[in-house]
This record gives C-alpha cells, structure tokens and sequence, in this order.
C-alpha cells in the first residue's frame, strides 16, 4: 500500500509559477500558506536549508517552493 500526501491526492502544486532568486539570509514562506516563515540558512542546488524564525527549527526545502516574504514575482 502507498500512502499519499493531501497534494498528490488533490493535484496541488506548491512551486512558485515566477521566478525568484532565492539566497541566505531571505525570509521565505513555502507554498502558498502565509506562515509560518523561514530564514535561508544555505542553498545547495534545488535545496534550502531554512529554520522557522519563531520554533528555531530546521527543515530542507525545494527551492522551487520558497517565496521571499513581501517580495514580487519577476517582471518578463
């Protein structure tokens, strides 16, 4: 048996639709949900690692999914 996520099985896609460039020291929020907020702490490749400003805990994220926190998605 596989278990899926709410996302697999409902067809959300939590990637930015823009490009945004993504660096340490960003606050970031991922996917479309407002909080809770991260601080880049190191990106590798599609990865980030971020820590949640108010627990202080780590997480790695996809890159793909970090939105900067007041920022604006890239004019064409």
């Amino acid at each position: 048996m596989t278990l899926s996520s709410y996302s697999d099985v409902f067809a959300i896609s939590h990637e930015r639709g823009y490009d945004e460039i993504i660096s340490v020291g960003d606050l970031v929020r991922t996917g479309a949900n407002l909080y809770p907020h991260f601080e880049v702490i190191a990106v590798h490749g599609d990865k980030a690692w971020v820590r949640n400003v108010q627990s202080g805990v780590d997480h790695l994220a996809l890159v793909s999914r970090c939105r900067k926190i007041n920022g604006q998605p890239a004019e064409d």
